[in-house]
């Protein structure tokens, strides 16, 4: 009875790690992801867009330095072409050097340089947004989470379910509201139902309208923060399908193996028994 006392006791120490992770302020609802769940895969067409987003809204203020231009070719990602990724890395310009001179330059990108960050450095980060530093997005999706509870946590468990990041980083994009009426706010903030404490140095990113898709998908803000969450869940982990592959190749291996070894023990005892 003890050892079932400490095993549920650890349990709910790890169903409630989310909560330590990040006490958001209003709890996110949960969104139907292509890539939640054991057998899930991410849509092609949504991390481009997710791109598309992050560049033109996001990259101002948050860097991306786990990732490199090469991963959006690598299989599991965005789909693009090696053409494609050359083109996207050429548009940015990446200090380099020094050169014979000993000068520092500056020269267009390339599959093997990162994302390069919105600032050269964090002081000169945080001078831009009087003292506030944007995180960097490159695992914001593992570094936030909710309050699921127990039963959930539970569920979530045995399902899979880790897009826990993903729903809180939409939630939040879609969270913003005026504040209380007996609530002040100074200019440089806003109100947001998601954020802990709600008052956020973020003021609303997007808009109806600001980022133009060629796909035909709606140009709304739900629509812009969907794909933006998907492409952040993506590069917080670029080969979660490749994991998930290999996880299921080794347990039909152990599901072989075991019973290789059932009928194996009943062969080795029947004769001994002969």
């Amino acid at each position: 009875m003890r050892k079932l006392t400490v095993a549920l006791a650890l349990l709910a120490t790890v169903v409630a790690a989310p909560v330590l992770a990040a006490e958001v302020g209003a709890k996110p609802d949960r969104q139907a992801w292509s890539f939640s769940g054991p057998f899930g895969m991410f849509d092609r067409a949504q991390l481009q867009r997710g791109l598309k987003v992050y560049r033109e809204v996001c990259a101002s203020c948050h860097g991306l330095k786990y990732i490199a231009f090469r991963n959006l070719v690598q299989p599991g990602g965005p789909g693009f072409s090696d053409a494609e990724a050359r083109a996207i890395a050429a548009e940015y310009q990446i200090t380099d050097g020094p050169d014979d001179t000993g000068e520092m330059f500056e020269r267009p990108g390339r599959l093997s340089d990162h994302f390069p960050p919105p600032a050269p450095n964090e002081q000169a980060l945080r001078s831009r947004f009087g003292g506030a530093l944007p995180p960097d997005l490159s695992v914001i999706t593992k570094a936030r989470s909710y309050e699921s509870g127990l039963a959930i946590g539970l569920l979530d468990f045995f399902r899979q379910y880790q897009e826990h990041g993903a729903d809180y980083v939409y939630a939040l994009l879609n969270g913003y509201e005026d504040p209380p009426a007996d609530v002040e706010i100074d200019g440089a903030q806003a109100w947001n139902r998601y954020f802990p404490g709600n008052r956020i140095a973020m003021v609303p990113p997007l808009s109806d309208e600001q980022v133009e898709y060629t796909d035909g998908s709606p140009q709304t803000v739900d629509q812009y923060a969907r794909d933006v969450a998907a492409f952040l869940a993506w590069t917080a982990e670029p080969h979660m399908e490749a994991r998930k592959r290999i996880g299921f190749q080794v347990m039909i291996f152990l599901i072989v193996f075991a019973g290789l070894l059932y009928f194996t023990k009943k062969k080795v005892w029947a004769d001994a028994h002969a």
